[in-house]
């Protein structure tokens, strides 16, 4: 698998601007050309640019899989209609949540098998996620926090996940997402996986004050097996 370090806006905090799955990669506008093409080289994607809810933090505000994405309510009218437009020839369906949560990358844990929720998301809202990403649905915290899309990084491939996560707890998880996951850390200590890694399964992202021995844990969890 191959690992690049990346920053955005000078930050290492990649995770929180860039979605990707394995054929597109979402950024917000004022990207330089370098990092650009570092996204598309190592995820092997094409590139979408556009805001979501008029905010650069595009990783936080979407969830999403192979099969679809899912945006908070607080989409902008014209960014919902350009990101419907353009997926659609990627064959991803495009759904609007009508939750109160409105950072739904941090909220939902995804893959191609299934998604795992936090608690803090209505009932009312569980069907929308499995229509649009067209997997099970779980509801269920993880480390009894209910953000558990920033807990971990996760392809169809394998997962990286928070440290402090139990062995009873990751057995479950790994159950779920019917993936290994190896617990890990980014930017020197950090364990809100998201914040500083982007993956798919052809590469992954990894914010730039990442080590050398946290990027060979990233990449034991991601690699295919």
């Amino acid at each position: 698998m191959n690992i690049n370090k990346l920053r955005v806006y000078g930050n290492p905090n990649i995770g929180v601007y860039i979605f990707a799955n394995d054929k597109i990669a979402i950024i917000p506008p004022g990207l330089n050309e370098d990092e650009k093409k570092l996204i598309i080289e190592t995820l092997n994607v094409e590139l979408v640019e556009t805001k979501i809810a008029d905010t650069i933090l595009v990783g936080v505000m979407i969830a999403g899989n192979n099969n679809g994405i899912i945006l908070p309510r607080n989409t902008r009218d014209e960014e919902y209609t350009y990101l419907r437009n353009v997926l659609k020839h990627y064959g991803l369906n495009v759904e609007i949540l009508r939750s109160k949560n409105t950072a739904l990358g941090n909220l939902v844990l995804v893959n191609d098998s299934a998604a795992i929720v936090g608690s803090e998301l209505e009932r009312s809202e569980i069907m929308r996620v499995h229509n649009a990403l067209d997997i099970e649905v779980i509801q269920k915290d993880i480390l009894y926090l209910t953000i558990p899309g920033s807990l971990a990084v996760v392809t169809s491939n394998g997962g990286v996940i928070h440290p402090d996560v139990s062995d009873e707890e990751l057995k479950g998880i790994e159950k779920i997402l019917k993936v290994p996951f190896e617990r890990a850390t980014v930017n020197s200590g950090i364990p809100f996986i998201k914040t500083g890694l982007i993956a798919n399964t052809y590469g992954a992202l990894v914010g730039e004050l990442t080590t050398g021995p946290e990027i060979l844990r990233i990449q034991r969890g991601l690699a295919s097996r």
